[in-house]
């Protein structure tokens, strides 16, 4: 299965992933304090329930709720003892409803997710390299045991820490394709992450780490992620992953509200399909909604491709 991932990539389909997590957890009774992993511990069934509600909406990557899942990062809430079981369990959540999909004839893949530790390595902070290193092979390793289908590196701004967790992928679980995607801000110089990394380095150091797929997540909306994904696309020798968030988030009544509606990320996701962008999903602020219309989108545009075919 996996390897089909990547062979329907390299024969140019587009996938269509998942969208956000956070708020369909809050949503779900998240207590306050306590991380989106809690629900791997406490309530599987409602991470069961989402990854339902994504794949029934059309995706075909449906993330785990491990994105704050290692040792390091779960120290800063006391659950560093309970890593191996909330990651062990996040996979088997939502592997469920994915073998579910598969046995119906359609394609679905865990997509499992790692994202920063929450620290600043050295020299900029006090965390040692091996000591992050380690705590990347010890979480996926665990993904991977439970039955993950691809290792997601998500929302990085540091590559250093990026290519420390792509290369905890290729050494613990070399048969599973690995994506990184970091996070870029538009200035007026072009795209660079909040370290300072422009989409040249990026993509240069995570396919020399070993990343499979690459590209961008959260940070922006869709509208700039079309230009990102151009200059990604500019660079990359391997396909390019876009998962935009649902516009820049704006308080309303006071409450925090992405503005981008459904059709709008669907008609300025058409653009991405243009440039050649294989896999397409949401990030902060996009829901089932959202992901059916980009669905939608990729469907039409294929059976558009088929008949000038």
């Amino acid at each position: 299965m996996t390897t089909d991932l990547l062979a329907r990539l390299s024969h140019g389909e587009v996938i269509v992933g998942d969208g956000a997590w956070g708020t369909l957890l809050m949503e779900r009774g998240l207590p306050a304090g306590r991380p989106p992993e809690w629900f791997a511990l406490e309530r599987p069934e409602v991470l069961a329930h989402i990854a339902r509600l994504y794949l029934s909406a059309g995706a075909e990557l449906v993330t785990t709720d491990t994105f704050g899942g290692s040792s390091l990062r779960l120290r800063l809430h006391g659950l560093e003892s309970d890593a191996e079981r909330i990651n062990r369990h996040a996979v088997e959540a939502v592997r469920h409803p994915v073998m579910e999909r598969r046995a119906n004839g359609a394609h679905a893949y865990v997509s499992a997710s790692v994202g920063p530790t929450g620290l600043l390595l050295e020299p900029h902070g006090d965390a040692k390299p091996d000591d992050v290193a380690a705590a990347f092979r010890a979480q996926v390793r665990v993904l991977a045991e439970a039955g993950a289908d691809l290792v997601c590196v998500k929302t990085m701004t540091d590559l250093v820490e990026a290519t420390l967790a792509v290369k905890a992928a290729r050494a613990v679980a070399p048969h599973l394709p690995v994506m990184a995607t970091l996070t870029f801000d538009a200035t007026p110089r072009g795209f660079f992450t909040v370290m300072g990394v422009s989409v040249a380095q990026a993509v240069a150091g995570l396919e020399a780490a070993g990343a499979d797929i690459v590209g961008s997540n959260c940070g922006t909306g869709i509208d700039a992620m079309v230009e990102l994904a151009r200059e990604l696309l500019r660079h990359a020798r391997r396909p390019v992953a876009i998962q935009a968030n649902a516009g820049l988030p704006e308080t309303r009544a006071g409450a925090l509200v992405y503005p981008d509606t459904p059709e709008h990320m669907a008609a300025c996701a058409a653009g991405l399909l243009d440039l050649g962008v294989r896999v397409i999903g949401g990030c902060c602020g996009t829901t089932p909604a959202h992901v059916a219309a980009l669905r939608r989108m990729v469907d039409d545009a294929a059976r558009r491709a088929g008949v000038h075919a």
